[in-house]
């Protein structure tokens, strides 16, 4: 994905520019302390950074933001990633008794890839994507932010652009934070569904009756399947691609052994072959199979569902379970940038996701270049009547000031509403705490 008016050459350059003046620690230390509410809980959080030359420094945290300030500024890392919260501090965990540091909490976080749909993208593949296979993303938030919050009953999502080829999700509910490894893998492993590396052909099988889940799910792909599969990808155009959906079809049908069997396979591919000469359309070839998959449901019971499967194989989201399992596994911070792209890792507003453009997203050398333009009269009578306000907090405040400036300005404005919205229930917390404390 490379973009025109970044060069990977210039990082150097623009991450001191970008730490000093644009990067957001009031709002971001205001996430990641969660109000408060746990002693420590900030002062016991790993923090990662990636140097220049791969130079990797694990085991980093920081007492205050003023302090994650200064180092980042100081040590200006290509990627930053968060882990856990530990019972003893990250930077002191060689001088603790072995045994003791451990990882105790962190935000339940998933990881979807797009290197991971290689198999039912034609337009892409490896670390490429294009708005045609973005249509992947879509779906996939889609699907797990209705499952996260209604059937798990979680409030506080916050789903992330990587800056490449993918999207992560941080859950931040206490409650989500607080689960055991096995809670976590339990979830995971609710929310898979496509299984099998890239041997195994069939990769979704479904069983009756079909669970609601995946019933909610199915809603979700029926609704992008006709334009990403059908259209973009044109699944049911080419032979080779006429080839992987018909190798979806049930082995009852397929593979069976016996004379007769044989025969009734020859009859059914041969005529949906032949449907396929005669129409050209993708739509009308796919109303063919959800035709010939109706008839199977009245005959067989074994993949009877099998048009549901194709549908699913083709969209459905494919996590890296192992991500979303361990407490202790890192992931690429908000508002790192990416070093190859470099774009900014921002966050998505779900009420904006079908024309969310990853391409649109800016990169570290836009919003450096948009800081040295000239500020409009009307800017500068503006900031300049706010700084009088407060001197006190004026660096805070040209920092805020900076980052409206450039094109950050409205993935902030999402963010800062995310953290009001989850400052709701910190304050319900601390209420409940110090109600506490009284009856003592």
């Amino acid at each position: 994905m490379p973009c025109l008016d970044y060069d990977p050459a210039s990082l150097p350059d623009l991450l001191p520019l970008y730490y000093r003046r644009l990067f957001p620690f009031s709002q971001y230390y205001r996430w990641l302390n969660y109000g408060g509410v746990q002693k420590n809980y900030f002062q016991n959080r790993e923090f990662s950074f990636t140097l220049k030359d791969d130079i990797y420094v694990r085991y980093q945290s920081f007492s205050t933001q003023n302090e994650l300030e200064k180092e980042m500024q100081k040590m200006n890392p290509y990627k930053i990633d968060i882990g856990a919260i530990y019972s003893h501090r990250p930077n002191q965990h060689n001088t603790v008794k072995s045994g003791t540091f451990q990882a105790l909490e962190k935000e339940l976080v998933f990881d979807i890839d797009m290197t991971d749909y290689d198999d039912v993208r034609s337009c892409c593949s490896a670390a490429d994507i294009c708005l045609k296979c973005w249509t992947l993303m879509t779906i996939a938030i889609r699907i797990l932010d209705r499952a996260l919050r209604e059937d798990f009953g979680f409030q506080h999502l916050l789903w992330v652009y990587s800056g490449r080829r993918g999207v992560h999700c941080w859950v931040c509910d206490e409650a989500a934070r607080k689960l055991s490894v096995a809670a976590r893998s339990a979830v995971a492993e609710y929310l898979s569904l496509v299984k099998g590396g890239d041997e195994t052909v069939k990769k979704v099988v479904l069983t009756d009756p079909i669970h609601p889940f995946i019933r909610e799910s199915l809603a979700v792909v029926e609704r992008y399947f006709p334009r990403y599969a059908l259209k973009d990808q044109d699944i049911l155009g080419r032979k080779e691609s006429v080839d992987k959906v018909l190798a979806l079809m049930p082995e009852d049908i397929l593979f069976t052994g016996g004379s007769m069997v044989l025969y009734i396979i020859a009859v059914n591919i041969k005529e949906l072959l032949q449907l396929f000469q005669n129409e050209k359309k993708p739509e009308m070839r796919w109303k063919h199979i959800e035709d010939h998959a109706f008839k199977k449901q009245g005959t067989s019971k074994k993949g009877q569902h099998f048009e549901k499967e194709i549908m699913l194989q083709y969209c459905y989201p494919r996590l890296d379970v192992n991500v979303s399992k361990g407490v202790n596994h890192l992931l690429k911070s908000p508002f790192s940038v990416h070093p190859k792209t470099g774009r900014i890792s921002v966050p998505i507003d779900l009420k904006e996701l079908d024309t969310f453009d990853p391409f649109a997203v800016p990169t570290i050398s836009l919003i450096c270049e948009e800081l040295d333009r000239p500020r409009t009269g009307e800017e500068e009578k503006s900031e300049d009547a706010k700084e009088k306000e407060d001197e006190k907090d004026a660096v805070e405040k040209r920092k805020i000031r900076d980052y409206k400036r450039t094109s950050l300005a409205k993935y902030m404005k999402h963010f800062d509403q995310f953290l009001d919205t989850m400052a709701r229930s910190w304050k319900g917390e601390l209420l409940k705490k110090s109600d506490l404390q009284k009856d003592f």
